[in-house]
Formats: C-alpha cells, sequence, structure tokens
C-alpha cells in the first residue's frame, strides 16, 4: 500500500517534473519563435527599406535615361529644323537666282529683238533713201524728156549699174549666159532684153557695149525666119550684117556686134543688154 503510495507520489511528482519540463520546452520555444519572429520582422523591416531603396534607384536611372532620350531628341528635332531650314533659305537663294537669270535672259531677248528691229528700221530707212533717189532721178529725166533736149551723160545719169538714155534705162552684164538665161535675168531685173528701134539706139548700143557680142531681144525660135522681138512685134527692118541670117533652125537667136545684128544658136554665152523704161 505505502508502496503504491510512494509510486503515485513518484509517478506524480515525475509526472509534474515532465510536465515542468514540457512547460520549460514550451516556454523555450515559444521564446525561440518570438525571437525568430522578432528577428524576421527585423529582418524583413531591415530588407524592405533596401528594396525600396533599390526601386527608388531603378526609377531614377528609368528617370535620368528617359531625360537622357528626351534632350537627344529634342537635339535632334532642333538639328532637322535647322537643315530644314538651311534648305529653305538656299532654295530661296536659289529661286532668287534663277528669277534673276530669268530677267536677264528676257532683258537680253528684248535688247536682241530691240537690235533686230533697229537693223530692220536701219534697212527700211536705207530702202526708202534708194526709192527717193530713184524718184527724183526719174523726176528729172522725165523733166529732161518732155523738154526734148535729152543727151547722153553716162557719168551722171546712172543708177545701180543702171545707164540712162533717151527715156530708157539700160544695163549691160558683166558675165556671159545663153539667151533664155540672159533674158531670164533681164525680166528679174524689172526689165527685158533690148529692142532697137533705130540707127540712133543701134549706135547707142555698140557704144556702151564697147563693140564686143551681146544678145538683143530679137529670135526667130517660134517660125522659122519670122523674127520677132520679145514685146512680141514683128520685125520689119533691122541692121543684119551681110548675109545675115543664114543658120535655119539652128541659129534662132539674134546679137549684135560691132558691123551689125547676126544669128547665133541660143545656147552660146555671150553677154547681154537689158532695158527697161522710166
Amino acid at each position: 500500500m505505502s508502496n503504491d503510495i510512494y509510486d503515485d507520489v513518484i509517478r506524480n511528482e515525475s509526472n509534474g517534473m515532465n510536465r515542468e519540463r514540457v512547460d520549460m520546452v514550451v516556454a523555450i520555444y515559444e521564446s525561440a519563435d518570438c525571437v525568430r519572429d522578432h528577428d524576421f520582422r527585423t529582418e524583413t523591416n531591415t530588407h524592405q527599406p533596401l528594396q525600396q531603396t533599390g526601386s527608388g534607384s531603378v526609377r531614377n536611372r528609368s528617370s535620368r535615361a528617359a531625360a537622357v532620350c528626351l534632350v537627344l531628341l529634342c537635339v535632334l528635332l532642333l538639328t532637322a529644323v535647322i537643315v530644314l531650314c538651311v534648305h529653305i533659305q538656299e532654295r530661296d537663294q536659289l529661286l532668287t537666282k534663277i528669277n534673276n537669270l530669268t530677267e536677264e535672259r528676257d532683258q537680253l531677248y528684248k535688247n536682241i529683238n530691240l537690235k533686230n528691229e533697229s537693223n530692220g528700221l536701219l534697212n527700211q530707212i536705207n530702202n526708202l533713201i534708194k526709192q527717193r533717189d530713184q524718184l527724183n532721178a526719174t523726176s528729172e529725166t522725165k523733166s529732161l524728156c518732155e523738154m526734148g533736149n535729152f543727151e547722153l551723160q553716162l557719168n551722171k545719169y546712172t543708177l545701180h549699174e543702171w545707164i540712162l538714155y533717151k527715156c530708157h534705162y539700160y544695163f549691160i552684164s558683166s558675165d556671159k549666159k545663153s539667151w533664155t538665161e540672159s533674158r531670164r535675168d533681164c525680166r528679174e531685173r524689172g526689165a527685158d532684153l533690148i529692142i532697137i528701134n533705130n540707127r540712133e539706139e543701134q549706135d547707142f548700143v555698140q557704144k556702151i557695149s564697147a563693140v564686143t557680142n551681146v544678145w538683143i531681144g530679137l529670135t526667130d525660135s517660134d517660125v522659122d525666119n519670122t523674127w520677132k522681138w520679145v514685146d512680141g512685134n514683128t520685125l520689119t527692118s533691122g541692121f543684119w550684117v551681110s548675109g545675115e541670117p543664114n543658120g535655119g533652125q539652128r541659129e534662132n537667136c539674134a546679137l549684135t556686134h560691132s558691123t551689125g545684128w547676126a544669128d547665133y544658136p541660143c545656147k552660146n554665152n555671150y553677154k547681154w543688154i537689158c532695158e527697161k523704161t522710166i
């Protein structure tokens, strides 16, 4: 019985001691948990500002990078604006030069046109002067013709290589052509091959031709042996050399030389005399 009580006491004491150990262990563990919680909170509280500080640094670096990019963009935009302004200024200067050159070109064209007009006016004035001289010479000639005392004056009464005699103009060539070409030249000069009407005119022709062979406006090309002047009138009398004309159909054009007229082939080349009336 006593043993049982003793065992119970021991058991109770053991249980009490065990309970106290457990309580102490629990207290220790609780104390350790508190410490760990405190350390964890402390570490958490300690590391949290560091993390916040790192985030702030990142934000600061990002802000600085954004600012740098913004500054670079502004610089690039400013550079582009400056380059554009320079190009615009150069374009305006080029347009100004082009406008100036265009004005100079137009002024040059005006000067050229004025010069051409001036030359044209000078030519007109010269032509008018020539016409005036011709009119003066014609008026003087008409007066002399009306007076009936006009004489041969080769030095005074000449007009552009034309010789004025008995109210007619005469032109003697310096080169030689066929009868047809000679007549064409006279017609281009507003005249025709000479028509000799009398001995006085025949002597005049021989005088101005220096007694050389010259074509006159006489031919029988239409009808053989029917000699006609270039004005269509048929020859009634002439100054043929003895035995002339004698060429038949081979010689159909007349020329005059020192002794009178003769028929020759029209294709031969001789000098010629043109005639036109005042």
